[in-house]
């Protein structure tokens, strides 16, 4: 990024000089140089150019509530001069931590009443591996350690959380995935669906799940992770006809369902959660993100009270976190999840925001370069195609990159996963600012499109 600003160069200096930032290329960004966020709004950022950018991406999925809320600040500045930190082990426990475990308890899926509280998504479904073979081996089962989980999908990038995930790049670093996870088909119909109709594909992808049982071995298999929506896959949703079919495999064997709401929890689909969206029924759930919205980390899991009743009779359970439960991310999580009930924001996401983006985004269905528009909620993803009626792409032309770089330099973030442009705004998003992100895609989709053709 080429800058007149003196203050953007020192800074990118300094960032070439000291800082390894995640998922890039170290010499690519170092001749780039970094963009550099200096302050947030709403739902708008500016770098130190100058430059007003609207958020299409809540950060990274987080910034549930907007920017600059102040009761979030007092929060934390409050909780700090009171007790700015202490952990929970050795039997001991705070105000915060155990008000906010309360406050979850009372919006989750009914008989899910308790939370391990982590630092991040990652952590959280770290976690939930180490848990789910646990409790097994206390049911004297040990033998079922066996995660089954999808190609594609994202539970974060810690070498349990990456070998969760399905994203063949990050296995490609490590020697991922770890033994004892195993991935199966993801429910993408546009990209894999081929000649099927998006329902029959949705049982044909689902039943992968069943093949996967019995080849591992039902005496084997622990649990089944998956998020509601694939989020960092590509915005992936599944046809009408796969979570059915899932709840009744998941009903026929006995293994856990763990539901990564990472990106679905906290209002992005218009419920608290992606499983409430789904009506699904999971042992455990991974939580991060909207939680406290980004201001501060933290994650954790919740975690069915069946579950935990048989963990109370395990002796003690060797895993936790300095962070575990901090008290200043758990006093900002208490108010986020007040603000959002108190201001009925994903009341309105339900029946005002997410219907109007929907609707508004897929009239981006009549561009040249647009195969598919879809989205549910707050969410949604753009399909880049050189022909509409084969879902054909342009081989290695790096579109969505292409497409990425023309929203930044445009005043709008929207995220490139492959040659889909996904999308996920602030929840407190108005129609007239959904108005100016649609106007904003469709210019940058004519500035690709013109690339190209050029």
């Amino acid at each position: 990024m080429t800058s007149n600003n003196p203050q953007t160069r020192e800074w990118q200096t300094l960032s070439n000089d000291h800082h390894l930032a995640p998922f890039s290329d170290f010499k690519q960004l170092k001749e780039k140089g970094p963009r550099i966020i200096t302050s947030a709004k709403g739902v708008y950022l500016w770098d130190s150019e100058g430059n007003k950018i609207l958020d299409g991406m809540a950060g990274l999925w987080c910034v549930a509530i907007g920017y600059g809320r102040d009761e979030l600040a007092d929060a934390a500045s409050k909780q700090m001069r009171e007790l700015p930190y202490y952990n929970l082990f050795f039997q001991t426990a705070h105000p915060p931590v155990l008000e906010l475990a309360k406050a979850i308890a009372d919006i989750a899926p009914q008989g899910m009443n308790h939370v391990f509280f982590t630092g991040s998504g990652s952590e959280g479904n770290d976690t939930m591996l180490r848990m789910v073979r646990h409790y097994w081996a206390i049911k004297g089962q040990p033998n079922k350690k066996v995660i089954i989980s999808r190609k594609n999908g994202y539970h974060g990038s810690t070498v349990a959380g990456a070998s969760l995930g399905g994203m063949t790049y990050m296995h490609e670093q490590g020697d991922l995935p770890i033994p004892g996870i195993v991935h199966i088909a993801q429910p993408y119909w546009f990209a894999e669906g081929g000649d099927m109709t998006p329902e029959e594909f949705g049982v044909w992808a689902a039943n992968q799940l069943e093949e996967k049982i019995l080849e591992v071995g039902v005496d084997n298999v622990g649990a089944f992770i998956a998020e509601p929506i694939q989020g960092a896959g590509g915005v992936i949703i599944p046809p009408d006809t796969y979570w059915p079919r899932i709840k009744e495999i998941l009903a026929k064997y006995d293994i856990l369902f763990v539901a990564d709401e990472v990106i679905c929890g906290f209002g992005r689909t218009g419920e608290w959660f992606g499983t409430d969206f789904y009506d699904l029924k999971p042992d455990m759930m991974t939580i991060a993100k909207g939680l406290t919205s980004g201001y501060i980390p933290m994650g954790g899991l919740i975690v069915r009270d069946e579950v935990v009743a048989v963990l109370n009779e395990g002796g003690d359970f060797n895993h936790g976190f300095t962070y575990s439960g901090h008290p200043v991310a758990a006093a900002v999580a208490l108010e986020n999840i007040r603000i959002m009930r108190d201001e009925k924001i994903i009341e309105r996401v339900n029946t005002e925001s997410a219907p109007y983006l929907q609707k508004r985004l897929r009239e981006l269905n009549d561009h040249p370069l647009v195969g598919e528009v879809r989205g549910v909620g707050l969410l949604g993803a753009i399909e880049l195609v050189q022909d509409k009626a084969t879902r054909k792409r342009y081989e290695g032309k790096g579109v969505g990159m292409i497409c990425r770089t023309f929203c930044f330099e445009n005043g709008l973030i929207m995220r490139a996963v492959g040659d889909t442009m996904i999308i996920a705004p602030p929840l407190v998003i108005t129609k007239a600012e959904i108005d100016e992100l649609v106007t904003k895609a469709r210019k940058c989709l004519d500035l690709t499109l013109s690339a190209l053709q050029g």
